[in-house]
């Protein structure tokens, strides 16, 4: 099976922005010293990067397919 370009575009952003979820759920949890639980603070905090996150995936699907759209036109 073979990974044209747009698959292989469309895994790397994809992986890039979950690698950049992770990062701000590790960071987190060392800010806000997770492990005794969170304060309310940390836990607004969880919540505002799983929104971003949420934003940003949507904001990436967007993205790749006007990108998809303008190279199938030409």
């Amino acid at each position: 099976m073979e990974i044209d370009e747009e698959m292989r575009r469309q895994t790397v952003v994809s992986l890039a922005a979950v690698g950049l979820f992770l990062a701000s759920l590790i960071g987190i949890g060392v800010v806000f010293d997770g492990s005794g639980g969170l304060p309310s603070n940390g836990a607004l905090a969880l919540v505002g990067a799983l929104a971003g996150f949420v934003l940003l995936m949507a904001v990436i699907g967007v993205v790749l397919t006007r990108l998809n759209d303008d190279e199938s036109t030409d």
